[in-house]
């Protein structure tokens, strides 16, 4: 579709637009992309913190605390009217001013009805989520206007057809190119760069949708599916994927290049840099994506690709889900009996509950999921079927590889690294990219490093940024923890 053009999907998230500097940055690091010859699209979230803000002021208007709903909106007002006066000159200042004053008289206005009736539907929690994106969107491409980059605002929800399941729209894919063609095509080949809210979308009917949060990564792919982009480029804090926390392991190493499964593994797991849908849409039309950091553009980042590059390093990276439950549900006579399985995942089915693991024996089968406050009900269901019992407090730490499977040995070396920290639950058999399993919260911190030390002692650095490597001076061995445990 994008012709001789090579089009690319650059996605900021909140905190590469944080501020009036960091959105002044984000001119500069597009300007560096024209410069190369390539044709850019521009995704932007929310503000940081704005989404999470607008929440809390449907929630007070909910509770009927109509004050504290407008005092939040009156705040969110300033930051942008100081940001706007920061960024732009001229008459766009006022223009801008104007517009925004009347989105928040809007916003002001639906909250106070909200704190009327004292209910909060899907689809007003997703009009009043929405009102970062737009704001933040229009704001920066009024600031890109009036520079050689030429840019222009584009609402995204003239773009991103969605179904009517609010809080988490589903995107009608073939629809969207067809809005792409239309409302965004024409506009690069006039030469500006259309500038779009990620996260928003709207139905056939207009009205206002969500794809859920980390739905700002989703859009980017999607508009990078729809124009057949050359690639698209996830901006956020940090230089791309880590073979694991730098908080929980400070010698953690940039990953330069992991294959889209394992990424979305990752993702899926806890690893908070991606979010796992949007690999999917890059996936379907072999669309490179890259993870930078808008705080450090001349990083390389991480670039995620179709398939693995092979490496000497049999793991990627080690990604860490905390606050998680096992559940055990034991039943003697009960577990080869046809259907019982599928009893179970009823009762997570009905709670809208997510299962992370599953281990089954000759009488039990144990399962891991977010600890929520549906525990209750979804263990007093599950008691009907069963005897059954719960423990809080777990974490999982899930290892990221190719052909994980396929290497002998591989599963003794994990377990002999960790052998000093209780493992709960294993799971291996259902990727041949991933070994996962369960500790107590309170020893995921230790484990993780002395996993982190004996896979990552001599890493490929075809694969992996050794050269940035810091020292282990401060590390943690795990000799250094064994004295500590004598």
């Amino acid at each position: 579709m994008s012709g001789k053009m090579k089009i690319v999907v650059m996605k900021f998230g909140g905190t590469s637009v944080e501020n009036a500097a960091s959105i002044a940055r984000t001119a500069e690091i597009v300007e560096g992309r024209r410069a190369r010859g390539l044709t850019p699209v521009v995704v932007v979230s929310a503000m940081a913190k704005v989404t999470d803000q607008l929440l809390a002021a449907a929630s007070a208007a909910e509770r009927g605390d109509r004050t504290g709903a407008l005092a939040i909106s009156s705040r969110l007002r300033n930051r942008h009217l100081d940001a706007a006066s920061a960024l732009l000159t001229g008459a766009s200042v006022a223009s801008t001013h104007m517009w925004m004053e009347e989105q928040f008289q809007a916003l002001d206005d639906l909250l106070r009805g909200l704190a009327a009736v004292q209910e909060l539907t899907p689809r007003t929690t997703d009009l009043v989520a929405s009102y970062g994106e737009r704001l933040s969107s229009r704001m920066i491409g009024e600031l890109y206007s009036q520079t050689s980059l030429n840019g222009i605002h584009v609402d995204a929800r003239t773009c991103i057809v969605t179904n009517s399941d609010h809080g988490k729209a589903t995107p009608l894919e073939e629809k969207i190119e067809h809005q792409l063609r239309q409302h965004v095509l024409p506009l690069l080949e006039k030469g500006h760069v259309p500038v779009l809210g990620g996260f928003i979308g709207a139905t056939e009917k207009g009205v206002t949708t969500t794809l859920g949060r980390g739905g700002s990564d989703f859009t980017g792919a999607l508009i990078g599916r729809g124009l057949n982009a050359h690639a698209i480029e996830i901006w956020t804090d940090v230089n791309g994927i880590m073979t694991t926390d730098p908080r929980v392991c400070p010698d953690a190493l940039r990953v330069k290049t992991i294959s889209f499964e394992e990424a979305a593994e990752l993702a899926y797991f806890g690893a908070k840099v991606l979010h796992p849908a949007t690999i999917l849409p890059a996936v379907q039309k072999n669309i490179p994506v890259w993870v930078l950091n808008s705080k450090d553009p001349s990083n390389q980042g991480t670039q995620i690709t179709a398939i693995a590059r092979h490496s000497r390093t049999p793991f990627k990276s080690i990604a860490i889900k905390r606050k998680l439950t096992i559940i055990d549900v034991v039943a003697s006579r009960m577990l080869m009996t046809h259907g019982y399985l599928k009893a179970i995942f009823d009762v997570f089915n009905k709670h809208k509950c997510a299962v992370d693991m599953v281990s089954t024996s000759e009488v039990s089968v144990s399962l891991t999921v977010d600890s929520n406050d549906r525990l209750a009900a979804i263990a007093a269901d599950l008691s009907q079927l069963a005897d059954v019992k719960y423990e809080g407090r777990k974490a999982l730490i899930c290892m990221v590889g190719e052909n994980i499977r396929g290497q002998r040995g591989i599963a003794a070396q994990v377990f002999s690294a960790i052998r000093h920290v209780n493992v709960r639950m294993i799971s291996q058999g259902a990727s041949e990219i991933n070994m996962s399993f369960m500790i107590e919260e309170d020893d995921v911190e230790e484990a993780v490093r002395s996993l982190h030390q004996h896979f990552f002692q001599d890493p490929d650095p075809e694969i992996f940024d050794v050269a940035a490597r810091k020292p282990l001076a401060d590390v943690p061995t795990e000799a250094s923890v064994a004295a500590k445990r004598s």
